[in-house]
């Protein structure tokens, strides 16, 4: 069986925008799978996509340095789609974190698989439900579809980096920060109050320990939070993740753009 030359660069330049999007990806991303399964899945999926593609309106190959530059940017389109849903895994981690902190726990850190660092443990616990979450509302095979759908838009070899593309990243990346705080707020707020009942207990009783008194309180009182608001979680987070699917078709435009 002769292998076409054309056609086996092009299904590497597609396996090579799959790939680097399954690296960086949430789940697919996490550190904890082995290589070897997401390597067959990117084959598997490379090879289903590639078969879907118009290979006609992708332009000819003509010296090795076109075909490093093709690949270069395919890489980057898979970064970039891949690393996009995780804006909100960023978030929720970073909420926990916030949390934490308000709960005296910033001293109680884990592992991080993932990223290889140590941890909030409420960060960490936010993370992980939230992973849950995205993969019971099938935000793997969203992906998938919106990998499909970026072929359609961003030829091979076709991306630029656009001031619409620039511009539209970096109010994603800054709205990180203001999903953390929304995410913390109900618990916020009730430390919030916290805090200032310990401002006047202290001015009223001197002799006091008021650091020593209310942080058993505030470690009780943040589980039982915690545990109340978890429906509201679920549907914040659930809403989150549908919302940042919506943003990955907008992105996928201004690259294509």
């Amino acid at each position: 069986m002769k292998i076409n030359v054309s056609d086996f660069i092009v299904f590497l330049l597609v396996f090579l925008r799959i790939s680097s999007t399954f690296v960086v990806a949430p789940f697919s991303g996490s550190r904890g799978i082995p290589a070897t399964p997401k390597l067959f899945l990117a084959l598997v999926v490379s090879y289903i996509i590639y078969l879907m593609i118009d290979r006609n309106s992708i332009p000819q190959i003509q010296a090795n340095w076109t075909l490093f530059v093709f690949a270069i940017k395919e890489i980057l389109v898979g970064l970039i789609i891949g690393f996009m849903l995780q804006f909100v895994f960023f978030a929720v981690s970073y909420a926990g974190t916030l949390i934490g902190f308000d709960m005296m726990l910033n001293m109680a850190e884990v592992l991080n698989p993932n990223e290889d660092i140590q941890s909030n443990i409420i960060g960490e616990f936010l993370y992980y439900g939230t992973l849950m979450i995205f993969l019971i509302i099938n935000g793997h095979h969203y992906l998938i579809q919106s990998l499909n759908y970026s072929f359609k838009v961003i030829k091979i070899g076709s991306f630029i980096i656009t001031e619409p593309l620039h511009i539209y990243l970096s109010k994603l990346v800054g709205s990180v920060f203001v999903l953390a705080v929304k995410i913390a707020s109900p618990i916020l707020v009730s430390f919030f109050l916290i805090h200032i009942a310990e401002g006047i207990i202290s001015r009223m009783i001197p002799q006091m320990q008021v650091f020593f008194v209310t942080q058993p309180l505030k470690l009780g009182l943040g589980i039982f939070l915690l545990l109340i608001t978890v429906p509201l979680y679920i549907f914040m987070i659930k809403n989150l993740l549908n919302e940042y699917e919506k943003k990955l078709y907008s992105l996928i435009n201004f690259m294509g753009a």
